[in-house]
């Protein structure tokens, strides 16, 4: 077992506040025993973030692969999110429930919304519910995942509680500086999944490239060190040791200011990310 070697940030806790790497894994849509392997093997390698939801439906596999690691459970910031079918506050209970027993958990670390399904109008009650299940040691940390502005304000205008974390679509082709700004103006960390822009096919963009050659990395280290550069945390989804390896290796460089802009110019706008306003998943 190695010793993480991932830098991390401060995310606010019931009590107070914990260390989380600012490089975690991804595991969608990996399931089964290649989800478990995944798992384990990033763990190994000094993986300290591991990104699930119940929609994914590999909470099983990503609980044996922490079983199989052999580490501390305390030493791990373990994701989960609620699925849309479980919004409501008669449901989020239950649905925390199923994901605990399927990880094989005692609480989580990090207990997001997944999408904020405007259409059922039911996610400001789903918040204030999680927050709830925070109080009773069941989740340690809760976030949101694909909110935009007027939704993360909606929580707070009811609850007076900023969620810990956003977890949304972000890459040097999707920046959302806007909607991290207004995060980063208020204490919400920003998660980004889809990091390497495999959607947009960022890795083929010369400009990446370039960078790439300029700074003897590879193209993934070179977009996942604009995200961590910038204090975005990223979880990039791989199943192979080396790969999980270099996707981490990306704290002993630093890419130049005109690099970073090079980069974030590459930003196709906010309209081309997913809209939590139109898009529901359940």
């Amino acid at each position: 077992m190695t010793d993480s070697f991932i830098a991390t940030t401060s995310l606010a806790t019931a009590d107070g506040s914990r260390d989380l790497p600012l490089i975690g894994l991804g595991t969608y849509p990996m399931k089964g025993q290649e989800c478990a392997d995944a798992v384990a093997s990033a763990i190994g390698v000094g993986y300290r973030l591991i990104d699930t939801a119940a929609q994914y439906g590999n909470e099983d596999g990503v609980g044996q692969g922490i079983r199989d690691s052999g580490v501390d459970r305390e030493t791990l910031v373990v994701t989960s999110k609620l699925r849309g079918s479980d919004h409501g506050a008669d449901s989020v209970r239950r649905g925390l429930e199923r994901s605990l027993t399927t990880l094989g958990l005692d609480y989580l670390d990090l207990y997001l919304i997944h999408w904020p399904n405007p259409s059922q109008g039911k996610y400001v009650e789903s918040f204030a519910t999680m927050l709830e299940l925070q109080s009773e040691g069941l989740i340690r940390s809760v976030g949101t995942s694909n909110f935009v502005q007027e939704q993360l304000a909606a929580l707070y205008d009811a609850t007076g509680v900023w969620p810990a974390i956003n977890q949304i679509q972000c890459s040097p082709m999707l920046t959302r500086t806007q909607l991290r700004g207004f995060m980063s103006d208020r204490g919400i960390l920003t998660e980004a999944w889809g990091p390497l822009g495999l959607r947009e096919k960022l890795p083929d963009s010369p400009v990446v490239q370039k960078v790439a050659e300029e700074t003897g990395r590879s193209v993934g280290q070179v977009i996942l060190r604009w995200h961590v550069q910038q204090g975005i945390i990223a979880i990039p989804k791989s199943g192979n040791p080396k790969r999980q390896k270099e996707n981490a290796d990306v704290f002993d460089f630093q890419l130049s200011d005109g690099q970073m802009e090079r980069l974030s110019g590459l930003d196709r706008g906010e309209d081309a990310a997913w809209d939590s306003r139109t898009h529901e998943e359940f």
